[in-house]
């Protein structure tokens, strides 16, 4: 009965690295956008997708970064200068691709851009600090898509969003998981409806990947500039060891950072040129056996392991 189980276990196994291993083919005449290519994972992907033969359409937010990438790739790959936040900004930026593609679809998007900061608990911000998240890493991404999407819908073609461990268990203060939440919600709805066009979408999940936005140094600023600004009434409340404790906690966790971004921008490459690619990846060994497993959890279990004491 057991040899039965094994062997019945191995066959689906195979089964799936065969399905998942399939490659496109043709993969030089397909266009890939991606956003946020000045650093980080967009960066890296910028470069890894130019090797492999697609023509990248690389969004930077800045002319340096935008020239800097220009003299790590090939000819093939063309920048431009894109602010998620600014509606008229994304305009140009598809107007510019539109140009580019001369009729055709565009193959992939893969909506990277994002920040962490500003980040602390929750009492200590304000309105504003809540909404200058969710204008870059939802709001934006949402303007991106639907500006960019007749466009995909031509292709037939693929969209890739990169979530994080934090949209599905919540981490931290601030409007970052809230928007990586959103993120979720918006990349299931759009999958739904664009299935019958023959459109696909992923999501990613990486954990803790040491980009830019997890510098300790910037984060920890941050929180003490909250800190400084809250009202006196909340620092009392809280407390000094509160203050103290918690800047240690997040420390602890940008130590956690992977330095091997590849592991998140092969996940983007499978979703853009595999055959049947994944609907999600989780991205690091953190989101495969803690973060994500506990996301399915009942909620008292996941409380037990995030919840910490000030004391």
């Amino acid at each position: 009965m057991w040899i039965l189980l094994v062997v019945l276990l191995s066959l689906i196994l195979l089964y799936r690295w065969y399905r998942q291993s399939q490659i496109l083919e043709n993969l030089s005449d397909k266009y890939v956008l991606i956003t946020g290519c000045d650093s980080g994972f967009g960066n890296l992907a910028a470069k890894q997708l130019d090797r492999r033969g697609l023509r990248v359409l690389a969004a930077c937010l800045t002319e340096k970064g935008a020239e800097e990438l220009k003299k790590e790739t090939s000819s093939r790959l063309q920048t431009v200068i894109l602010d998620v936040t600014d509606s008229e900004s994304v305009k140009s930026a598809t107007q510019w691709v539109t140009r580019i593609l001369n009729g055709k679809g565009l193959w992939g998007l893969v909506n990277n851009a994002g920040i962490l900061i500003p980040m602390a608990p929750n009492e200590w911000l304000q309105k504003e600090d809540f909404s200058k998240i969710l204008n870059v890493n939802l709001l934006g991404m949402v303007d991106v898509t639907l500006s960019l999407l007749p466009l995909i819908r031509k292709a037939r073609g693929r969209i890739v969003n990169v979530s994080s461990i934090a949209g599905r268990v919540s981490l931290c203060g601030g409007g970052y998981s809230i928007s990586k939440f959103g993120v979720e919600a918006f990349s299931d709805s759009i999958r739904r409806e664009l299935k019958y066009f023959g459109v696909k979408v992923s999501i990613i999940n990486p954990d803790f990947f040491k980009t830019s936005i997890l510098d300790s140094g910037r984060l920890l600023e941050n929180i003490k500039n909250a800190w400084n600004k809250a009202p006196q009434e909340i620092k009392a409340s809280y407390g000094e060891q509160y203050f103290q404790n918690y800047c240690n906690r997040i420390h602890h966790l940008t130590l956690l950072g992977n330095t091997k971004l590849k592991i998140v921008t092969d996940c983007m490459e499978h979703a853009l040129t595999a055959v049947n690619p994944w609907t999600r990846y989780s991205a690091g060994w953190h989101a495969k056996f803690f973060y994500m497993p506990l996301s399915y959890l009942p909620a008292w279990v996941a409380d037990y392991k995030l919840c910490w004491s000030p004391n």
